[in-house]
């Protein structure tokens, strides 16, 4: 008996022995227009928190961020869960989350007060002695389930078949992120592809800080953010982002920017870059931000903050593209 015995067996054969590795790149999805129901898809909600990878061995648990820092502190709670699983080993992918009833927001998860914080654990990479990246991902679902103990700080992941523009309409209505489509024979592969697909009913990507300006009023610490994405070797000028800031927020980035101002702009050169009344700092703190659209000279159209991520390196974030 094996933990794949869950498997078929002519999927068995596409598991491999081999040694649990330290690390490994997370499946990521490509943003799309399109939205369509196929039986050959699954559905799943696509949760507004931070992607993490699960390497569990022998009780020792490493949860780590897809540009692989160590979320074993701030998440004390889902390590806990992940050690008292009972397979030797395990690599397991997923979602942490803050819930506040049945809201859940990436803002929710940075203030974290009377929020109830889980793992939505979505796929696994690696079981026992035996790496099933290869497996379709149905059936590495079937071993998800049998592999371990979803209670407490640990939640599995629905999914529905072949109703994606449903489930889409649903997910939109209930006010949600969006749904993430995929193949539902599909191998786990490392990085991007076209076999899981984003649905997305609000527009919300990370973007570069790259500046501030002065706070007018009342307000305090910052007016409005100055952000960006990479084009490139380039930082790309993207708009102002003026809300979603309350007085912690606004008193925590005050002094993260003020630590890292420079004397010149870290953005190319652009017509509609603001010059007056503006600091600027290293470009190396990421925000997630929610809007309303891209305007024709590719501007933010009513942007908000949603917080800070510390899960993406800053020269790694694009702007996003439907294929």
């Amino acid at each position: 008996m094996t933990v794949l015995d869950v498997i078929p067996a002519d999927e068995r054969r596409k598991a491999r022995r081999a040694a649990m590795p330290d690390w490994t790149p997370p499946m990521l999805a490509t943003l799309t227009d399109e939205r369509f129901s196929d039986p050959g898809w699954i559905y799943e909600r696509k949760f507004d928190g931070i992607r993490c990878l699960a390497f569990a061995r022998r009780g020792r648990i490493s949860l780590l961020t897809r540009n692989r820092l160590s979320a074993n502190e701030r998440f004390s709670g889902v390590v806990e869960a992940l050690a008292g699983q009972h397979p030797p080993a395990f690599i397991v992918d997923g979602e942490v989350v803050a819930f506040r009833g049945r809201e859940s927001s990436f803002s929710l998860l940075q203030r974290r007060e009377n929020v109830r914080i889980v793992f939505q654990v979505f796929d696994v990479l690696y079981a026992d002695r035996w790496d099933v990246t290869r497996v379709g991902l149905l059936h590495r679902k079937a071993l998800l389930r049998e592999l371990l103990d979803f209670e407490g700080a640990l939640r599995l992941t629905a999914h529905r078949a072949g109703a994606g523009e449903r489930y889409a309409n649903e997910a939109c209505e209930k006010g949600w992120e969006g749904i993430i489509a995929k193949d539902a024979a599909s191998a786990y592969e490392l990085g991007r592809s076209n076999r899981w697909l984003k649905f997305k009913c609000v527009l919300e990507q990370e973007f570069v800080i790259g500046g501030y300006t002065e706070p007018q009023g009342s307000r305090s610490g910052l007016g409005a953010l100055l952000v960006g994405y990479y084009r490139g070797r380039e930082l790309v000028y993207a708009g102002k982002v003026g809300t979603g800031f309350d007085d912690q927020t606004l008193a925590d980035l005050s002094g993260r920017l003020t630590a890292r101002e420079r004397a010149t702009s870290p953005f190319r050169e652009d017509e509609g870059l603001p010059r007056k009344g503006v600091n600027w700092v290293k470009p190396t703190l990421v925000g997630q931000v929610g809007f309303a659209e891209w305007t024709g000279d590719g501007r933010l159209r009513h942007s908000r903050f949603l917080g800070l991520r510390s899960d993406k390196a800053a020269k790694d974030v694009v702007r996003e593209m439907p294929s």
